[in-house]
């Protein structure tokens, strides 16, 4: 069973159809106990970053997150549930992130035209090596919402990029930790696809 992290953000109920659309079950709670059982978890996302990391603290998420990683079983942010992972946010300075990982979450720069928020497809540059984006193609479409980007410290953590005015590191991976920038669950067959090798991971954990 898969379980979906339930803090306030707003795409859960995409997020649940998706998971069951590929026929895993799966749960969204802010149950400790339930999601301490899962196979594999997932922290969607959407909305601000000191909102959401209010919202992680109230539900006890800041600290049970790192504890289920130490177990070895997949976790995977979407979106903002992506920067949540990191110390900090351009959008929200002092709000500090679950700091999992190192690197900078800046504002896109609205520059010669660039609309922001960025709304739409665009496609993706895949690391290779990337258990999550087995089986995708190179420049794959994925669709994003969002108005800061992750630039990634460790060039090894980095699993695909795009580019939308500036270079964007789109998702990340380091052993049983996963995240991307853009919305599987909105992304078509690709999202499916990638959904689904989340779902492969944890049945390997």
């Amino acid at each position: 069973m898969i379980g979906i992290l339930d803090y306030g953000a707003g795409n859960l109920a995409s997020v649940s159809k998706a998971v069951e659309y590929l026929g895993e079950d799966c749960i969204a709670t802010n149950d400790l106990d339930r999601l301490r059982n899962a196979s594999g978890l997932i922290l969607p996302g959407v909305g601000a970053f000191g909102e959401a990391v209010k919202n992680l603290k109230k539900n006890g998420f800041v600290d049970f997150i790192p504890d289920y990683l130490k177990s070895g079983r997949p976790f995977l942010g979407i979106c903002l549930g992506l920067q949540l992972l990191f110390n900090e946010s351009e959008e929200t300075p002092g709000a500090m992130g679950i700091n999992l990982l190192s690197g900078k979450i800046r504002k896109i720069p609205a520059e010669n035209g660039l609309k922001v928020p960025h709304v739409g497809w665009n496609s993706l540059e895949i690391n290779p090596s990337s258990r999550l984006f087995k089986g995708i193609r190179e420049n794959e479409y994925v669709y994003f919402v969002h108005s800061y980007y992750l630039e990634a410290d460790d060039p090894c953590d980095i699993a695909a990029r795009t580019v939308y005015g500036v270079k964007i590191d789109a998702a990340v991976e380091r052993d049983n930790l996963f995240a991307c920038q853009f919305h599987p669950e909105k992304s078509g067959r690709a999202g499916l696809m990638i959904l689904q090798n989340f779902i492969d991971i944890t049945k390997e954990a």
